[in-house]
C-alpha cells in the first residue's frame, strides 16, 4: 500500500510529525480521540515528575505547540486540520495535572477532556471560532483541558470524601 501525500508530509517534516502527534492524527476517523490516546503514555511518564516540573513541561508544550500548530497549518494550507492533535496532547495533560494515579483516573480524565473538546462550551467555542493561527489551534483545547481539570479535581474531592465516610 502506498502512503498518501499527507502521510508523506507528516513523516517527512519534524513540525508536522509533532503537530500530528507522532502520526496519531493520521487516524482516518476521530483523529482527536486517537491523538488524546497517544498523549496517555507521555502523561504516564510526566505523572512521575514533581508537580512544578509537570506544569512547566505542559506550559512549554503549549507555547511550543502554538508555533508547531501554526507552522503545520501553513504547510498544509488548512487552519486547524483535523489531523493536528498536538493541542489534544496539551489539553489532556492539563486535564491530568495533579490527578491521582491509577487507570480509572486516566480513563475519567480522557472522557472528560474529550467531552469538553467535542461539546465546546463557551469560551471553548469562542476560541475555536475566533482565534487564528497556532494560538487558535491550541486555545480551544487548552480551555477544554482546564474545564476537564476542574471537573476531575471535583471528582477527586468527592471520591476522597466518600472514602473518608
Amino acid at each position: 500500500m502506498n502512503p498518501t501525500p499527507l502521510t508523506k508530509t507528516v513523516f517527512s517534516s519534524p513540525i508536522t510529525f509533532l503537530a500530528f502527534g507522532f502520526g496519531s492524527g493520521l487516524a482516518p476517523k476521530a483523529p482527536g480521540t486517537f491523538g488524546t490516546l497517544a498523549a496517555i503514555p507521555i502523561y504516564w511518564l510526566l505523572s512521575h515528575a514533581p508537580w512544578w516540573l509537570y506544569i512547566d513541561i505542559v506550559i512549554a508544550a503549549a507555547l511550543i505547540g502554538i508555533w508547531i500548530c501554526g507552522k503545520a497549518s501553513e504547510q498544509l494550507g488548512v487552519h486547524d486540520h483535523s489531523g493536528i492533535v498536538w493541542d489534544e496532547f496539551v489539553g489532556y495533560w492539563l486535564t491530568m495535572f495533579l490527578a491521582p494515579t491509577g487507570l480509572s483516573w486516566i480513563v475519567i480524565g480522557f472522557l472528560l477532556f474529550r467531552l469538553f473538546d467535542i461539546w465546546k462550551p463557551w469560551p471553548v467555542s469562542w476560541a475555536d471560532e475566533r482565534l487564528a493561527g497556532g494560538l487558535g489551534v491550541m486555545a480551544d483545547d487548552i480551555i477544554a483541558g482546564l474545564y476537564a481539570f476542574v471537573v476531575l479535581q471535583a471528582l477527586v474531592k468527592v471520591a476522597e470524601l466518600m472514602a473518608w465516610l
